[in-house]
């Protein structure tokens, strides 16, 4: 990871507890859900704000940064609870088999190129915004479907 990728990551770290704090108190920003799973190692319950894209009439949280702990603990426990403002509601997180995620990252980063591709240039998961660079870097980014519990 390099030292912009970093402050970055400490930055946004930041944030997600004021945005965590105000989604529990009401305040809902854009596509943030607030994902809560069970930690892997602890047993005590994690908070953290996800992005949940819709994308071709199926809801998807895509992994923003290397080595989440979110996802290892989603694959650990992959029902959670995702809050949206006040309600929630007890969803499985299905994780995509590599060639669903390259099929899926392409197609997305090709109708919607600067808000993701960048945003994964920014936090080092790829070397080049393009559909074909987040394709390739598909073993590298998880991507779970939300499905009903």
């Amino acid at each position: 990871m390099s030292p912009h990728s970093k402050r970055l990551r400490r930055m946004v770290n930041r944030l997600n507890k004021l945005v965590t704090l105000l989604q529990k108190r009401g305040v809902v920003f854009s596509d943030m859900h607030i994902l809560t799973v069970v930690g892997r190692r602890t047993g005590e319950l994690r908070d953290v704000p996800v992005s949940v894209l819709e994308v071709a009439g199926a809801r998807y949280v895509f992994q923003a940064y290397p080595k989440s702990a979110w996802v290892a603990n989603v694959r650990a426990s992959p029902t959670v609870t995702l809050t949206r403002g006040r309600r929630s509601s007890e969803v499985r997180m299905t994780e995509l088999a590599v060639p669903e995620r390259r099929s899926l990252l392409r197609d997305h980063v090709a109708g919607n190129p600067t808000k993701l591709g960048e945003w994964f240039v920014k936090t080092g998961l790829i070397e080049e915004g393009t559909p074909d660079g987040l394709a390739a870097a598909a073993e590298r980014i998880a991507i779970f479907r939300v499905d009903p519990a």
